[in-house]
């Protein structure tokens, strides 16, 4: 008898979703001869029962489309707002994956989703995960598909802004997202050229970014890039939160994890406009004139990069085979060029931030960019 296996997208959408779905959907229907049951808007529409059969015209043509065709949605499991409540529905998903005779359950995700698939996993449900996000910041993953794209897109944004910021002698400060980690700031500042970049592992003095600023002004140069992680901080600010930081890298618990990162998260939420004061005071302390761009959710739009096309479908026809060999309670990763099985108690909570001593860091400070540290 053949298995059925609900599959579903969570968090924020992502270039190459779609690629992952396909790649799941043909190797499962061609291969093994599994069935595929795709779940709506996330971990809500499996708590409510909300699906849609994934047969070969459903797959059909979305390989190059972006964002997902399930859906998304931040919702969790354990605390899911329902009429206005907060409830915990993950009873209600059990009940959905036995009314539907569900073999299995694969979840596309980032961080918050392996959490969340480890609650269902302990509930008693057999979970696959794939890691997706353009933050690159999933832990025991060498890559997340859709940070490729991203990466690409804030690329092409910085060589755009060059012209503009070389016309009208200014500093660009560029925000790039990222949430806690560094990664897109930092790629996509060495590959746009930019002169600084502020990321959260590296704690900033905006003295020491306005001082290189002006040792180029000084140089002949017209003008210069400033890339910004949105979880960037000064060394103030990482002062104020080094505390809470450490509770993070020692919890193991998902349920604590996820309080510290909601108190990191209502921090950040006291300093919005946070890049607009690194603007202004760089233009104050320099004599520049200065302008913000903020990237936003373009970062996570478009179609898919050949990179992260063939990404999620390494991963995809991997996820196939973990099926048929029932090989659940793992999220499939990208290590040493191999995709590899990691449990997912090994996984959750487990965030993959730069270390300061990456060699890219060393690379970039050899060709001039400034972190401000």
């Amino acid at each position: 008898m053949a298995k059925l296996v609900g599959i579903l997208t969570s968090g924020g959408d992502c270039p190459g979703l779609n690629a992952a779905i396909r790649a799941i959907g043909k190797a499962c229907e061609d291969a093994y001869d599994i069935r595929l049951l795709g779940f709506l808007n996330g971990f809500r529409g499996l708590a409510q029962d909300k699906s849609i059969k994934l047969d070969s015209s459903m797959l059909s043509g979305i390989l190059t489309i972006g964002g997902t065709i399930l859906g998304t949605s931040r919702d969790k499991p354990h605390r899911m707002q329902i009429g206005g409540k907060t409830r915990d529905m993950t009873g209600a998903i059990l009940e959905t994956c036995e009314r539907n005779h569900l073999d299995a359950l694969v979840c596309l995700g980032g961080g918050g989703t392996q959490r969340n698939a480890l609650r269902l996993e302990k509930a008693g449900l057999n979970v696959i995960t794939l890691p997706k996000t353009i933050d690159n910041d999933i832990g025991y993953t060498d890559m997340s598909f859709g940070f490729d794209t991203a990466v690409g897109i804030a690329t092409e944004a910085i060589d755009r802004l060059h012209s503009t910021a070389t016309s009208h002698n200014r500093i660009i400060v560029v925000e790039v997202m990222g949430h806690g980690a560094g990664w897109l700031a930092l790629e996509a500042g060495i590959a746009g050229g930019a002169d600084a970049v502020l990321i959260p592992e590296i704690p900033y003095d905006i003295e020491v970014v306005a001082d290189s600023i002006r040792r180029r002004t000084q140089r002949g140069k017209r003008f210069s890039i400033v890339v910004v992680a949105e979880g960037a901080v000064s060394r103030k600010e990482h002062i104020a939160t080094s505390a809470l930081w450490a509770e993070r890298v020692a919890a193991k618990d998902p349920v604590s994890i996820e309080s510290i990162e909601q108190k990191l998260k209502a921090y950040r939420a006291e300093h919005i406009g946070h890049t607009i004061q690194i603007a202004q005071k760089l233009e104050a302390l320099t004599g520049l004139e200065s302008r913000l761009t903020i990237l936003g959710h373009v970062q996570r739009g478009g179609t898919p990069s050949a990179f992260d096309r063939v990404f999620a479908t390494w991963l995809g026809t991997a996820c196939a085979r973990a099926l048929h060999e029932n090989n659940f309670g793992n999220m499939l990763a990208l290590q040493n060029n191999e995709i590899i099985s990691v449990p997912l108690k090994t996984v959750a909570g487990n965030k993959k931030r730069v270390p300061p001593d990456h060699p890219l860091i060393e690379s970039a400070k050899l060709v001039g960019m400034s972190f401000g540290d």
